[in-house]
Formats: C-alpha cells, structure tokens, sequence
C-alpha cells in the first residue's frame, strides 16, 4: 500500500481474541494483506488461538486485566465500548476494523477539531447483533425472560453508543447483501458488499472421489443452527443417510430425536473434513447466516448446497446450478427440497466456480481494489 509522499501506516481492529470463527476468519485474511499492521482488541487468550497469531502484534485494552475476561466475555458487555473509545488510533493513516461488536468504536481523531485523523473502514460482519436483533439472539441464545427485562436499560444505552461510533465510520463493508440492507436500515449508512474469503485452495474436488450415499452437515450443535430440521427431515427419507459433524450444547437433544440413518461424528480434522465435502451427495444447511462459508467450502468441493433461501446463502448459492433453497425454516420445506433434489442433476464444475467467486485471492483483490477508490484515492494497496 503506498500513500503519496509518506510510508503509511495501517491498524487491524477486532472485537476480541478468544474463539475461532468466520470472524476469525476474515481477520486473518486482512492480516494477510497488512502482515505489518498491529491488532487491537478488547483482549486476547493466546492458548486458545492458533500459535500463528502469536507471530502478530496484538495490542489489548485495559480489559485484558479483568479476572474470567477471556472465558466469560459475554459478562463485561457494558465495558467494551470503554475499551474501544478509548484506544486512539488517530495517529495511523488507515483503520480497518472487524466488526460485530462494538470495535468500530475506536479514536480515529485525537480530539474534536484535529487536523490528524485516519481513515477508518469498517468491514461490518453485522450490526451489533445483541442490541439490534435482540429478540431473534435471545431467542437463539434461550436468555429467560427476567435477564432479557434487566438486560434493557443497558441495550438502550448500548444502542444510542453504538449508532452514534457507527456514523464517525468513514466507509462501510458488508459482507453480504443481507448485511448491506442491515446496516443502511440501522446505522443509516450505505456500504459496498465484498464477501469473506474462502480457502478454495484447500477446499477442491477430488479427481477420484465420486459423490457418495450420504447428505453431510458440517457445523456448531446450536439451536439458530436448525440442525433439528435435517434430523426430522431424515425420518421421513429412511432409505436416505445423513452425517453431522460437530459439538455443541444441542448435540445430547438432537442425538435423542435422530432417527438410526442419521450419524453424529463429533469433531473431525480439517483433512477429514475435505474428504467428507468430496464425497458427499449435497450439504445441508438449515440455519440462517449472515454470510455462512461451510456451503461454499461444499461447492468448493464441487458439492451442491441445500439451504433455507435467506442470509447470506441468497448470495451464495445459485438455485438450480450449484443447488437448491427451500422458502421455510420448516421440516415440510426442507423434505420437500430433500425430495425434489433428487430429480436434480449438478455439475462439480459448475459448483466450483460459483465457490471461486468467493476465495481469498478474490477477497484481497476486492479489498485492495475498494480502498484505492476511497479517499481521494490516496490509497493504494500493492500486492
């Protein structure tokens, strides 16, 4: 990246550092194309990170000091727009955060009336989903009725913080259309949509593997992950088979009502991943994502998706070439499409270039081709 007449400097900012996930995901694609850059956050739990982000520089607010922060996040919730105001970043030319919390809270001015000020992008995961969508996560995490009573006041509070950092953003990224509307509909602010990387390097069809006799799922055993659809939906198919791979709360629930052609398999290596994606018939997924990359890591494979038609699958997959989406969360509507797939026919090729669209070379061209539109395009990022 070159600015005129200065070597420029750039910040990564992330909510926090102690799960992996999509968000993960993305961070350690922008580390990629800024390998210099310093990451702040809240706090970060390095044994529970891969040994590579011990190569960064990671730069942690005051909460980093509070006792059970890096195991019990969720229960400092009002701290972080504290730790996010008061990290100063003005002094950086670039500010590219990470956002699905509040890290787009960041100083990007010294003070009101400074001429130093950066550029901050942010690349918005979703709105803070907690304080816009509470109902639909109460819902999805099973918060009781009392909690959810005591936890309004500081939501309200919490919200008016969290529209007020939104709007000293200079540009916004989202990562699907479902996001786009999101964030216009919120914050009142437009952006570009630039989907997450995929690693279709190591996500590709196996020459010799012909597809196999078994649906697969790949995800967390939670309740927003609809993973109980595909286990109904399978009792009524008995001469069909079903994988799952994956833990979570919900696995001993969805164990009791799965019918026997339906196989829990824990969690499996990456390795093994691949080869259950190159093998399977198609991937089911029945939740409803912002972005989600595992059915494109099936496509990739050169697997079709079955997907409830919402999210970001409305992005990603295309109906009738790389697979189908069903209209309803509901059992009926995910048997139905189970039904008529088989009178589908799909081709691998077909599957994988629609998951190319998606791959991290693509995101960093995106990426590098969007910031030097901004800006004045002072800047320009250089492969």
């Amino acid at each position: 990246m070159s600015l005129v007449g200065k070597q420029p400097t750039v910040a990564l900012v992330h909510d926090w550092l102690n799960q992996l996930g999509g968000a993960e995901n993305v961070l350690e694609a922008l580390a990629a194309v800024f390998p210099q850059a310093p990451v702040y956050t809240s706090m970060y739990a390095p044994a529970q990170m891969p040994e590579a982000y011990r190569r960064w520089d990671i730069r942690t607010s005051f909460m980093q000091r509070l006792p059970g922060v890096t195991t019990h996040h969720q229960a400092y919730l009002p701290l972080y727009p504290l730790a996010f105001a008061t990290t100063d970043l003005s002094g950086y030319d670039l500010v590219l955060s990470n956002k699905s919390g509040f890290c787009h809270g960041v100083r990007t001015q010294a003070k009101p009336g400074a001429t130093k000020r950066a550029v901050h992008v942010c690349y918005c995961l979703t709105p803070t989903r907690y304080l816009w969508l509470f109902d639909q996560y109460r819902k999805r995490e099973h918060l009781n009725g009392v909690l959810s009573a005591l936890l309004q006041p500081v939501l309200a509070l919490l919200r008016r913080w969290d529209w007020a950092a939104a709007q000293r953003v200079d540009h916004f990224i989202a990562i699907s259309t479902t996001v786009q509307q999101r964030i216009q509909d919120i914050y009142g602010r437009t952006s570009v949509v630039i989907h997450p990387p995929v690693d279709t390097c190591f996500f590709t069809p196996h020459p010799e593997t012909l597809p196999g006799d078994y649906f697969l799922i790949v995800s967390r055993l939670i309740p927003y992950k609809r993973i109980d659809l595909a286990v109904e939906a399978l009792r009524h198919l008995p001469d069909q088979r079903l994988l799952i791979v994956g833990e979570g709360r919900d696995l001993a629930a969805l164990q009791a009502q799965a019918p026997p052609n339906v196989t829990f398999l824990g969690r499996q290596p990456r390795t093994r991943v691949r080869e259950l994606l190159q093998g399977c018939k198609a991937f089911l997924f029945p939740g409803l994502e912002d972005f989600g990359i595992a059915p494109v890591e099936a496509m990739a494979c050169g697997r079709p998706v079955i997907a409830f038609g919402g999210g970001g699958a409305l992005d990603t997959v295309a109906p009738g070439v790389t697979g189908l989406l069903f209209a309803e969360q509901s059992v009926a509507c995910l048997l139905d499409a189970l039904r008529q797939f088989t009178r589908e026919r799909f081709d691998p090729v077909a599957c994988r270039a629609q998951a190319e669209r998606f791959s991290t070379e693509n995101f960093h061209r995106k990426l590098r081709g969007y910031l030097a539109t901004i800006d004045g395009g002072r800047l320009t990022v250089d492969d």
